[in-house]
């Protein structure tokens, strides 16, 4: 089959963002624990913002978004890790 330019780029790219990677077990463990340091961060930095107003929403949204990552991928870990241990 053959695809046009286009369509080989596009298939390229799914292919690419749905490819699995490999990862250090480190830093595969201390993921979720970075996404909430940058969560947090994000968050107090808005303390210190002052003039610059129309950053402050997406700063609060990068750090509700990123804090929710981490939450989901503990919780997966998680009922992972029990599933695992009770079969």
């Amino acid at each position: 089959m053959d695809l046009s330019a286009t369509q080989d780029v596009s298939h390229k790219a799914s292919a690419l963002l749905t490819r699995k990677i490999w990862l250090p077990k480190i830093v595969y463990d201390a993921l979720p624990y970075f996404y909430l340091t940058a969560g947090f961060a994000a968050f107090f930095a808005t303390l210190y913002i002052s003039d610059w107003f129309w950053v402050l929403p997406h700063y609060l949204l990068f750090s509700a978004a990123v804090c929710h990552l981490a939450f989901a991928i503990m919780g997966k870990r998680r009922r992972r890790r029990e599933k695992d241990s009770s079969t």
